[in-house]
């Protein structure tokens, strides 16, 4: 038998290592280690009546936002090779061109709570990988109105997972120590979709009932995963060694590979995480 203790310490070890466990998930515990995962938690683990030797990703039930688009396509055919059952919530289907047996294709309608609600009643997670072009004349309003629709959604169906995609130099602020192009060709051009990013940011910042986390690439090349080693900062972008921005894009396939990273690991529980790949 397994004592409370046991437990316990299961429990404590677990969060020291970044991790989280989903015992309703399965007959047999499975743990999927991180790379600077606890060693006593490891010796714990193989050692634990539940467990024996089974390491493997827990297998998870999502609902995806934004599937049609590069990013979002890249995520949905990762989701689904590493066992995930998808629910692609688009508003064009026949746009989706991945097609799977773990993967189901519905029509919703991004900004109706209502029409959300079906699709992510019973899921664990939601993944936003949406994106809105850039307006000069109305300005962007997408992400933000988008996400408090998909929020209320949430609230009122139980599940309370979310992971969503933004950019480097949401804060208008942030983007002094980037390149001469950068800070003064690309941000502004872009400003009105960093700027409702950075509002969608603040709301999911007050919100205290859902465990959200938001990634923030820099540019995005359309090129699948590279099994790169990630870098992170918790903050507008990631620093090299001076304090500058250390890369200026990444490939999307990576973006999608960190996101489904996060649907085990509980290290960025609201909290917004630069990324960037070495």
């Amino acid at each position: 038998m397994v004592s409370q203790q046991d437990l316990a310490d299961l429990e404590r070890w677990s969060s020291e290592s970044s991790m989280v466990l989903h015992p309703k998930k399965c007959k047999v515990l499975h743990f999927h280690f991180t790379k600077g995962a606890n060693a006593k938690f490891r010796s714990f683990c193989e050692s634990f009546p539940l467990v024996g030797t089974a390491y493997q990703r827990v297998k998870m039930k999502i609902a995806v936002l934004g599937a049609t688009g590069q990013t979002g396509q890249y995520l949905v055919n990762q989701a689904v090779q590493q066992g995930h059952t998808v629910t692609a919530i688009v508003r064009t289907p026949g746009k989706l061109t991945v097609s799977h047996e773990n993967l189901k294709v519905v029509e919703g309608n991004i900004f109706s709570e209502d029409s959300l609600k079906p699709h992510i009643k019973d899921h664990d997670a939601v993944i936003s990988c949406l994106g809105f072009p850039a307006s000069f004349i109305y300005g962007v309003t997408g992400y933000s109105l988008s996400m408090n629709a998909v929020i209320n959604a949430m609230r009122q169906v139980k599940v309370n997972r979310i992971i969503t995609m933004t950019s480097w130099y949401t804060d208008p602020n942030s983007g002094t120590k980037s390149s001469y192009l950068i800070r003064f060709l690309l941000l502004p051009m872009i400003r009105s979709v960093l700027s409702d990013m950075y509002e969608m940011e603040a709301f999911l910042k007050k919100t205290e009932d859902i465990n959200w986390t938001v990634v923030r690439p820099p540019g995005l090349r359309n090129e699948p995963a590279t099994g790169k080693e990630f870098l992170t900062h918790e903050s507008y972008f990631v620093p090299d060694s001076s304090g500058n921005p250390e890369r200026s894009s990444v490939a999307r396939g990576d973006v999608a590979r960190f996101m489904l990273s996060l649907l085990d690991n509980n290290a960025w529980f609201k909290k917004a995480v630069a990324i960037t790949t070495k």
